[in-house]
């Protein structure tokens, strides 16, 4: 595990807060997260957690608070402007083409040319062969590149998917979701997907309200509620139970059973 003591904070947001109208989605989340560890950031549905990584993406603007990249203020006017200064985002539902190869979505939107008789062409021999050495890196041993990504498994597709952003040079990987609608055991592939890319120095944002996932991998772990930060605590230094219950509102729950004489 990362103890961070050669390192400065990566990204930082500080006291974030989005606005939609009336409805107050963030309402001053900080957050800090190191190269070379796994923040997990933790909520139920409706907690915040989907406006935060969009803010920290470049999809929203934040109404007040400030982001710094790498120490410098970073005003994100789109998702490519995050991207493009290393913030890639691996989704839930993964933007890939079940009947197309692993290899034309690996390299989907940077598509390598070779120039034959003066024209471009797909540069098939060379994006086959770095599709198949990055998937093997993360464990995953493929039929051959032009196996279509609808015959993986779902965390195989999340790897595909990781492995395509460590590759175009990911210093933060965003991760949202990504154990959601797994079984056990891709739901550990992916895990421990997420553990090579950590350390290899890239910072993870893990989100999920899957608190036995997230005590599986991480270093740090921020709750999110109703849009504010219940705080932020060290592997270690709180119990998958203690999580569990600040993310249900646990204080509330306990003040709760007292008065009703622990019938709850």
């Amino acid at each position: 595990m990362n103890t961070r003591t050669t390192h400065e904070p990566i990204i930082q947001m500080k006291n974030i807060e989005k606005h939609f109208g009336s409805v107050i989605a963030l309402a001053g989340v900080s957050i800090d997260v190191y190269p070379g560890e796994c923040h997990c950031l933790l909520g139920d549905n409706g907690a915040g957690k989907s406006t935060f990584i969009k803010t920290m993406s470049g999809v929203h603007k934040p109404t007040r608070g400030e982001i710094l990249f790498e120490g410098r203020p970073m005003n994100f006017e789109s998702p490519r402007d995050a991207m493009d200064a290393g913030i890639a985002t691996v989704h839930q539902h993964l933007a890939m083409i079940p009947l197309m190869s692993v290899s034309r979505n690996f390299f989907m939107g940077n598509e390598p040319v070779k120039k034959v008789v003066g024209m471009n062409f797909f540069d098939h021999e060379y994006a086959n062969q770095v599709t198949m050495d990055e998937m093997r890196k993360m464990g995953i041993n493929l039929r051959g590149p032009d196996q279509a990504v609808g015959t993986l498994s779902g965390g195989e597709r999340q790897t595909v998917a990781i492995a395509r952003a460590v590759h175009f040079g990911a210093k933060v990987l965003i991760l949202d979701e990504p154990t959601s609608a797994l079984g056990v055991r891709q739901t550990a592939n992916v895990l421990a997907t997420i553990d090579k890319v950590r350390k290899q120095d890239i910072a993870v944002v893990f989100i999920t309200h899957n608190v036995r996932h997230a005590m599986a991998v991480g270093d740090r772990f921020t709750v999110l509620n109703r849009g504010q930060t219940l705080g932020t605590a060290q592997r270690g230094q709180i119990s998958a139970e203690e999580l569990q219950d600040m993310m249900a509102g646990g204080q509330e729950l306990v003040a709760l059973e007292g008065s009703l004489g622990g019938t709850v």
